[in-house]
């Protein structure tokens, strides 16, 4: 099984987060997983400009040739893409949104109806998982966490895929952790 890590963490000083997910990483590797592990802070990912050349010039490729592009064909090879961010008022990292942004090339730009709604057409045969995992500010409470759930149940069904897992940092559990990643 392939599965992508995206860490979403802006905050160099946090080595607890840096730790959790490098921990997280490790175990999937050593349970037989291929595991490929970005982070965000580290990379050169320009904003997304909505100019939609990625999906009528040069289909499937964005303007930019930044960063991204290595990301792309790695999310769309694998089984399941998981995301970690810390909260910021009530969301995930704005290097996490810039990413979703940027993850436009991978959708195609035609809809069909799924389920009595518009959503894109698949570009791709195949679409990894989603997991979330998310590291709470002091005052999330059970509504913040279910508004951030909710948002990813979107991405995810307009990523055409679902979304396999939500965990909150400090309930997963390393058990949880290898039997939601490794399920597909």
């Amino acid at each position: 099984m392939k599965i992508v890590l995206i860490d979403g963490n802006p905050d160099t000083a946090d080595e607890k987060f840096t730790n959790y997910v490098n921990d997280y990483a490790q175990e999937l590797k050593q349970s037989g997983a291929e595991v490929v592990q970005f982070t965000l802070r580290d990379m050169d990912i320009n904003f997304c400009d909505g100019c939609w050349t990625c999906w009528w010039k040069t289909p499937g490729k964005c303007v930019f040739t930044d960063d991204a592009v290595e990301i792309y064909p790695e999310m769309v090879a694998c089984d399941k893409l998981i995301f970690f961010s810390p909260l910021s008022m009530g969301y995930v990292s704005s290097l996490i949104k810039k990413f979703h942004d940027r993850s436009i090339p991978v959708l195609h730009p035609y809809t069909e109806i799924v389920d009595g709604e518009f959503h894109h057409r698949k570009r791709y045969e195949k679409y990894p998982l989603l997991g979330v995992v998310v590291k709470p500010e002091p005052d999330t409470d059970e509504e913040d966490l279910q508004i951030v759930h909710d948002l990813y149940k979107r991405y995810a069904l307009n990523f055409r895929s679902s979304l396999d897992f939500f965990r909150v940092m400090e309930v997963i559990e390393t058990e949880e952790v290898l039997s939601e990643a490794h399920s597909v």
